[in-house]
């Protein structure tokens, strides 16, 4: 499922009318084969990212949760020649996927790759001096650590930055009463305390499988 509550007609045709980069469309293509492709943002998800970037006149980007790359390459094309994205991923098979796209697209000088758990290279940006230093970040990785990556983000980001979160709809189950696995609930609470977080202003678009766009209002 590409679009949450989008019967396949209605997705052909929101997809027929995406402005998707020859290169992207391969990489999509590429990764559809591959186990775990349900885990890539969509295209409009990914058009909607770059738009948000350009928006911000963002320079300083991270993305916490790679996988083959869709969604940052997607950024680093947005990005200006002298942009930075911090793309965080553990899974090395698909870094190596992510990485030749970078280069094939010739964005590779603006990725700086991080294979690590994103915790320990986010907190290690950090201790670098780099609070408050970035525009954007997206986060699209383990539902159960959202709440931690969340906090460490909001130390990284700047006023007026954004921090976007994928999956925030996880297929409809955050809605059902009867489905409580430790994801569910993990993405559930979140949810909820997001909704009371006076530090960022909030918007939750029903995009792909739902995306909560956060805007920090102030510094610590």
């Amino acid at each position: 499922m590409k679009q949450i509550g989008m019967e396949p007609p209605l997705y052909d045709y929101l997809l027929a009318n995406v402005r998707e980069y020859p290169i992207l469309r391969d990489l999509r293509e590429e990764t559809a084969a591959m186990r775990g492709s349900q885990m890539q943002v969509s295209p409009a998800q990914a058009q909607l990212l770059a738009m948000l970037v350009q928006i911000l006149g963002a320079q300083r980007c991270i993305e916490v949760g790679v996988f083959t790359g869709y969604s940052s390459l997607a950024v680093a094309l947005a990005l200006p020649e002298s942009g930075r994205l911090v793309a965080c991923e553990r899974d090395e098979r698909c870094l190596e996927v992510a990485k030749r796209y970078y280069r094939l697209a010739g964005v590779a000088h603006k990725v700086d790759v991080k294979h690590a758990l994103a915790v320990d290279s986010l907190k290690s940006l950090l201790e670098s001096g780099e609070a408050s230093s970035y525009d954007f970040a997206f986060v699209d990785a383990d539902k159960k650590m959202y709440e931690e990556y969340f906090e460490l983000l909001l130390k990284l980001v700047r006023v007026g930055g954004l921090i976007v979160m994928d999956n925030v709809l996880w297929y409809g189950r955050v809605a059902d009463p009867l489905v409580n696995d430790p994801k569910t609930i993990s993405i559930r609470d979140f949810n909820k305390k997001l909704l009371e977080d006076t530090r960022v202003n909030i918007s939750m678009v029903p995009i792909g499988d739902g995306m909560t766009i956060c805007r920090k209002l102030e510094d610590d």
